[in-house]
């Protein structure tokens, strides 16, 4: 008998991914949308962050729980408008399954919570940092510790809780990537700032295999850093994609108050960078990378 895994934010580029390897893994997909439109091979229910309303039957057929619901951390500039709705449709949402869970009878083993490196600050140059390793005190590192506690709802209730705080996801749907290699496919690609701010990256199919892992493994809780072994720099990163498109890079680097006149706050998630460990997934789990090399990781994904 199949399990069943509801995935929340499931129509974005990770749930996309996740909810093609989980069917092919053999479990059955249900999405939690504001929307009822059909997804092809997936049960879809309906829920109302605002409103607090969720279809009570979505979380009585899970065996499994994935929250990936929130808004992009850098689909706008940072109005406080949109750092409000930053901060909301991670907490709310999150409280929300809480509550449905504690109302609602229910056959749930683990919930699996997105979270993000952004609990460590924007900017902690070069300092090795693992799950142990205090947490920031600006914007991100703020949303990310309320989005954990949050989550620390659902562990209260006896549900087994992971919370993987994930690092730059390489893919070509989204994210930064395609961002970063548009330029240099074009000869007008450069690093950003200095280029030597750390970029801890992970390929999507060593994500989504982290994922589904985490809820066939019971040994799996609390907090892990979702990043592959080997941070890159900005510079580095950028003359990999270079590299790997075979594209010259000759312009200089691009002034980080270039970024910043352009982005504003939201500047500091292209100008700032971490060094983060997989400190966790390394020494405690039998996770296994498929892509540990960057170099490797892009000419998958770009050519």
């Amino acid at each position: 008998m199949s399990k069943t895994v509801l995935i929340t934010g499931g129509t974005g580029t990770i749930g996309r991914h996740l909810t093609q390897l989980l069917r092919q893994q053999g479990f059955q997909v249900s999405l939690l949308s504001r929307e009822s439109k059909p997804v092809s091979g997936v049960t879809v229910y309906q829920w109302d962050i605002e409103k607090g309303h969720i279809d009570p039957k979505a979380i009585q057929t899970a065996d499994h729980i994935i929250h990936l619901a929130g808004a992009g951390i850098a689909d706008e500039r940072w109005t406080d408008a949109r750092k409000d709705k930053i901060l909301t449709s991670r907490t709310q949402s999150t409280e929300l399954l809480a509550q449905a869970l504690a109302k609602n009878p229910h056959k749930v083993k683990s919930f699996i919570g997105s979270s993000g490196i952004g609990f460590y600050g924007s900017d902690t140059a070069d300092r090795p940092l693992t799950e142990t390793s205090q947490g920031g005190s600006d914007f991100l590192a703020q949303v990310v510790r309320a989005w954990e506690r949050s989550e620390d709802l659902v562990a209260a209730l006896g549900i087994r809780t992971v919370k993987l705080r994930t690092g730059v996801v390489l893919t070509m749907d989204g994210g930064a990537l395609p961002k970063l290699a548009q330029p240099v496919r074009l000869g007008a690609g450069a690093p950003i700032g200095s280029g030597q701010q750390y970029i801890s990256w992970i390929h999507i199919d060593d994500l989504c295999r982290m994922y589904l892992q985490a809820i066939t493994d019971e040994s799996w809780q609390g907090v892990y850093n979702a990043v592959a072994p080997n941070p890159a720099t900005n510079e580095s990163l950028t003359k990999a994609i270079a590299s790997v498109l075979h594209r010259p890079l000759i312009l200089p680097n691009i002034p980080g108050f270039v970024i910043k006149m352009m982005y504003g706050e939201l500047a500091i998630a292209v100008t700032g960078g971490n060094y983060v460990l997989n400190k966790r997934i390394a020494d405690e789990t039998t996770f296994a990378y498929h892509y540990t090399d960057l170099t490797n990781a892009l000419k998958n994904l770009l050519q």
